[in-house]
């Protein structure tokens, strides 16, 4: 049997979501609207900021969603779900309101990714896929826009697809690559699929299959003239790998008039080999040849690199990237924050932690984002309830969520909602962003981010603070459920 043909991915969903909406049905929640958040607690190696990612997915799984007789007849076949629930699967179908924040923004932590309005059922069934679309794109376009930065403008090329986990990872993972500014990917179905540039030329297997390594090199830029990068570290970067490379350059391509060529190391000491490496194409006349360099890069090998002022014109990042390898979970959670009685009044819901972190934000609600208008940099971020409106022609002080002694008052500032709105009553609302626009929109928007923000060790703490109704309201929740916990006398 082809599993993978038979796959729903309606059924992608952890088992216990199923128990509570057969729950749910039993005891009449069903139908009860609720609010759910999907938000993170902190962003991955420290850093200072994230890259939202994995919108489109969660979109083309809504759109999809439902459940095949062969789902049902499993779900029978365990043994404990009523009739009345397998007969609502038959026919279900996702019939709430979405608003997600736009694929390739900068987010921070507790703000609210993506926010779902939906009968319990339906809210409770999607956990899961939101969770993983959300939580592995975003993990690896923040990976990728540390990568990025690192490099100080050279290009990266994602190089991952056999280290990562699983064929959707590596697919997806290129995806969530790109729009965080990588120049292209080696996973070929990510650029027939997505339009991710597909890059790569040749293995040390090509040159050990030849005779030699300068007739590797030759047949290589006969049959690529306009492609030739060469893999240079095969036996001896410096004493044969350039040389014959120069040779085959002179013997190949200088006839035809090209001088844009390229070679690539993947091993050894990378400082100081295409220091001489440069030096060597230099003399030879070979000025444009680019040098790449793969090999286990991350972003502080790549920063140590330039800084120990290696000749490099363009990186290969492979399982470092693709894996997230420093910190490979990005640790987004999706919880109830309000439900809706039937008069349309929206009662909040909060979590209680001893872990102070996990404490959840309650309520409906929507994220301003202040940017200076002299400058046009991002200023803080701020949570209100969504029905709430900020009025940016007046001064504003906010608080530091981390440190609440520490205040600034905003002055000559506009407002953004990031929250947008893309499924109403089960219908799509949203016009989806091709990728090129999505890569786009994420550079413009992490140019609004202070330095200090994006710094990769101890980064400036970028201020998301609550409204003071939705921070009286969270206030009064903790009170009461302090002292619902202490015994009665």
């Amino acid at each position: 049997m082809d599993v993978r043909s038979k796959q729903n991915l309606s059924m992608l969903c952890d088992f216990y979501e199923l128990t509570m909406g057969n729950g749910y049905l039993r005891t009449d929640y069903g139908d009860k609207i609720c609010y759910f958040d999907l938000f993170f607690r902190q962003v991955p190696d420290g850093g200072g900021y994230a890259i939202a990612a994995g919108l489109e997915q969660v979109v083309d799984y809504i759109s999809g969603l439902h459940f095949d007789p062969e789902d049902i007849d499993y779900l029978r076949g365990r043994g404990i779900f009523c009739e009345e629930f397998l007969d609502y699967l038959r026919n279900f179908r996702f019939t709430g309101d979405i608003w997600a924040v736009p694929e390739g923004t900068p987010v921070f932590p507790r703000e609210p990714l993506i926010t779902v309005r939906a009968p319990a059922i339906q809210a409770q069934l999607v956990e899961t896929f939101l969770l993983l679309a959300v939580n592995h794109q975003s993990l690896i376009a923040t990976k990728a826009s540390r990568i990025v930065r690192a490099a100080k403008g050279r290009p990266v090329m994602e190089f991952g697809s056999r280290r990562a986990q699983g064929a959707d990872a590596a697919i997806l993972g290129a995806r969530a690559a790109y729009i965080a500014g990588c120049s292209g990917t080696a996973c070929t179905i990510s650029d027939q699929l997505y339009g991710v540039k597909a890059l790569g030329t040749m293995a040390h297997s090509w040159v050990q299959m030849h005779d030699s390594e300068y007739e590797a090199f030759r047949s290589y830029c006969r049959l690529y003239p306009t492609n030739a990068v060469l893999l240079v570290d095969t036996y001896n970067t410096l004493k044969s790998g350039v040389p014959n490379a120069i040779r085959a350059f002179n013997e190949v391509l200088k006839p035809l008039g090209i001088k844009k060529c390229g070679i690539r190391l993947d091993s050894g000491d990378m400082a100081y080999l295409t220091q001489q490496a440069r030096k060597m194409l230099d003399e030879a006349g070979w000025t444009e040849c680019t040098i790449t360099c793969s090999n286990s890069l991350d972003e502080y090998l790549i920063k140590d690199l330039l800084q120990q002022g290696a000749s490099i014109d363009s990186f290969g990042v492979g399982e470092r990237l693709i894996t997230a390898r420093s910190e490979p979970v990005f640790g987004g959670v999706y919880k109830l924050v309000a439900v809706e009685r039937p008069d349309g009044e929206i009662v909040p819901k909060i979590k209680i932690s001893e872990n102070v972190q996990k404490i959840t934000v309650p309520h409906f609600k929507k994220i301003y984002r202040f940017y200076g208008r002299d400058n046009g940099k991002a200023l803080a971020d701020y949570l209100a309830l969504s029905d709430e409106t900020v009025d940016d022609r007046k001064d504003l002080t906010i608080f530091d969520p981390n440190n609440t002694w520490k205040r600034k008052t905003l002055t000559n500032f506009s407002a953004r909602e990031l929250l947008v709105p893309v499924f109403r009553g089960g219908k799509l609302v949203y016009d989806l962003p091709d990728l090129e626009e999505i890569r786009a929109y994420c550079a413009q928007q992490l140019d609004t981010l202070w330095d200090e923000v994006k710094r990769f060790e101890n980064p400036h703490g970028y201020y998301v603070d609550l409204s003071q109704k939705l921070w009286d309201i969270r206030n009064d929740l903790l009170i009461n459920a302090r002292n619902s916990q202490i015994p009665e006398e």
